[in-house]
């Protein structure tokens, strides 16, 4: 039997103190880095509802994979063998290389994507800045995987593939010298954020930097990096921040000639019209000045703190919900997300009003109830398949096991 811990979920409060730490030596430090509350708020609301999906049932990636692994597997790696454990772990970072490049130079890929590359700030908040559909679009990458890595052993390493990339979205780390070499750092995924021409379509690794060297994509910080969009959205409500690209390639989609153009507009790069080259041309990027002022709008002090506030109870939620698999919890979390992420003060009215009654009910003791996804115990584990007797890896919630 394979059991396998839900590490981002226990990594969540360490998210959460790290960018608090973040913030004040910032602040000490009257850096440049910026932590705009409505930014930060926006990509923490994110990280939150992309997990949303996980609650309804095994994970895709996880399901195609032990698929794979029960139907057509060649071989039976030893779980316990340091050399299956170093092979997956390299493994899964090709993976992920050519699952983010492809994300950038694949327009529907890139709908989802540019979900974490909409922030015009890059600080530890924006790591958590994730789409709701990306691993529906990218989990065939890790397939070939499962023709001889245990899947316990790869959950595993997809997990701490993830956890690496968190401290890397920070400004406050500079040069680290020869790790510049081998691993993807701080320095290296400022440059994949950049939407400067030199930073457009770079450095895609997830923890070593060396497939970017082998593949030709790396590029070192040169120059004062601008984060964001190279059209930014100027939005913070989260449903526009996770749809707005899909939107635009249906509309596109429609208005383009010819279906081998049409096709062009799903499968091609973000920046592909007729006539153009595959990833489009890099003379149409709006041109840095390194004046650029984010998207901030201005709101009252005590909407703020009305938002900081619910937002807070909102996160408890989130915590809450993943530890009972609470149905109604899931679909007032997501809710409340959609109601007062930073709303314009005409908005709240009688919606926010009933909103606040269930909180304050649901807040009283009700957060327990006969709607649940997933019978708790260890009984019905979220995440197993097959027989118990293959990899003995103990302890978690994230349960896989294979003939």
């Amino acid at each position: 039997m394979g059991e396998v811990q839900d590490y981002v979920q226990q990594a969540t409060p360490y998210f959460v103190g790290l960018m608090i730490i973040e913030f004040v030596i910032t602040w000490f430090h009257k850096s440049q880095t910026v932590f705009r509350m409505n930014d930060a708020l926006t990509s923490i609301s994110a990280g939150i509802v992309s997990r949303l999906p996980e609650l309804l049932g095994r994970g895709i990636e996880l399901t195609g994979y032990i698929y794979i692994w029960e139907n057509f597997r060649l071989s039976v790696l030893p779980w316990d063998s340091p050399w299956t454990w170093w092979l997956a772990f390299l493994g899964v970072d090709f993976a992920y290389y050519w699952l983010h490049r492809m994300s950038h130079e694949v327009n529907i890929l890139w709908a989802a994507h540019q979900v974490h590359h909409s922030s015009e700030d890059y600080n530890l908040s924006t790591a958590l800045r994730q789409s709701v559909l990306q691993k529906y679009l990218s989990w065939v990458f890790n397939l070939p995987m499962a023709l001889f890595i245990p899947p316990s052993v790869f959950a595993v390493h997809l997990q701490f593939n993830l956890l690496f990339q968190f401290w890397i979205h920070t400004e406050i780390i500079g040069n680290l010298g020869p790790l510049e070499l081998i691993l993807n750092t701080p320095s290296h995924h400022r440059v994949h954020h950049g939407r400067n021409k030199y930073c457009i379509n770079k450095n895609y690794a997830g923890t070593l930097i060396i497939w970017d060297r082998i593949f030709g994509t790396f590029e070192p910080e040169n120059e004062k990096v601008i984060y964001g969009l190279t059209h930014p959205i100027n939005a913070f409500e989260p449903f526009w921040v996770q749809s707005h690209h899909l939107l635009y390639i249906w509309k596109t989609f429609w208005a383009t000639p010819g279906i081998s153009n049409k096709l062009s507009v799903i499968f091609k790069g973000p920046g592909w019209e007729p006539g153009k080259p595959r990833l489009g041309c890099l003379e149409d990027i709006p041109t840095i000045s390194g004046k650029e002022i984010p998207h901030n709008p201005q709101i009252p002090a005590w909407l703020q703190f009305y938002v900081v506030l619910h937002f807070i109870f909102i996160l408890g939620l989130y915590m809450h919900i993943f530890a009972n698999k609470s149905f109604h919890m899931l679909i007032f979390d997501v809710g409340s997300f959609l109601h007062i992420h930073f709303p314009p003060i005409s908005s709240v009215d009688v919606l926010e009003t009933i909103r606040c009654f269930v909180f304050l009910f649901l807040g009283l003791g009700c957060f327990t109830g006969p709607f649940t996804l997933v019978t708790e115990g260890p009984s019905d584990p979220p995440f197993t398949s097959g027989n118990q007797d293959t990899e003995p890896f103990q302890g978690g919630t994230m349960k896989i096991s294979c003939h």
